[in-house]
């Protein structure tokens, strides 16, 4: 059941607040100098009503609501900030409709290849109907802080931790954006029902569980080097393959293919060493 923001209407505060003291004053007179019975109990049933009347005077500041119940029934809201005065026998509940942060507790789950991870987010969200919040969900503010938990864990279940070598696939380390978004979806879709709008999510904290973290960050720095040492590779192939098109275009050198071998190997030994390669001289011909 989706229950229906509708306004209720208010007197003004500052004219019942006028009325409301003219009465207590006309109550002290009858008891001061009207001295007989009937004004006594006339002026005893006027202060009980001007007690009662002073508890509906109510104030709300701006980006805040009141839900107004009266004996069980819900009357509507009140969005005008000010003062006000309500039927006393009405129940007011102040919402407030002003932005909120929660950051999540630091949840330990399993990502999608089932290695233990931790993750937290935060979430940025406000009320949009208040009369739901109150009515359609108990105590509003635990439904959002479970919901959203509920939300990253599951989340963390779809997708990797990181996908090093594969291209397109999303990760909770290297799409971050893409994660970002589908946790707002998701969160929107569970909190909906709260009346709540949410209007940023993303996560705070990621990282691998204690009991793994050093064997995945040995693997990472594996990784790192073998990445390394592909692109050295690469990039060592096409300077020899630039230097041998080079002397072959401006004929400076004819080399036959054993040469060709030779040189090729000696550039890649400088190229692709960890260490300065250690260069031997050649005082003899070219070929001795």
């Amino acid at each position: 059941m989706k229950t229906e923001d509708r306004l209720y209407e208010t007197s003004a505060g500052g004219s019942a607040l006028f009325l409301n003291i003219m009465g207590y004053l006309l109550a002290l007179f009858l008891f001061i100098f009207v001295h007989i019975p009937l004004a006594i109990v006339a002026a005893a049933l006027l202060l009980v009503g001007m007690i009662i009347m002073s508890t509906g005077f109510y104030t709300l500041q701006p980006n805040q609501t009141a839900v107004v119940t009266l004996f069980g029934a819900y009357k509507g809201i009140v969005k005008r900030e000010g003062f006000h005065w309500f039927n006393p026998f009405t129940i007011r509940k102040k919402i407030s409709m002003r932005t909120r942060n929660f950051t999540t507790e630091v949840l330990k789950v399993n990502d999608a290849m089932g290695n233990p991870i931790e993750i937290g987010a935060v979430v940025v969200w406000k009320v949009r109907n208040a009369a739901q919040a109150v009515f359609d969900v108990d105590h509003f503010e635990e439904y959002v802080e479970t919901q959203s938990e509920s939300a990253i864990r599951h989340l963390a279940s779809l997708f990797p931790y990181d996908t090093p070598h594969s291209e397109g696939t999303l990760s909770l380390r290297g799409s971050t954006e893409e994660v970002n978004e589908l946790l707002a979806k998701e969160l929107q879709e569970r909190l909906s029902k709260a009346g709540v709008d949410v209007e940023e999510s993303r996560l705070s904290h990621l990282a691998y569980a204690p009991e793994i973290a050093g064997a995945m960050l040995q693997r990472q720095q594996a990784q790192a080097v073998v990445d390394a040492r592909n692109t050295i590779v690469e990039g060592a192939v096409s300077m020899v393959q630039m230097a041998l098109d080079r002397l072959k275009d401006e004929k400076v050198i004819v080399l036959d293919e054993e040469r060709k071998a030779a040189m090729v190997s000696n550039l890649l030994v400088v190229l692709c060493g960890d260490k300065a390669a250690q260069p031997v001289l050649n005082t003899s011909t070219l070929y001795h």
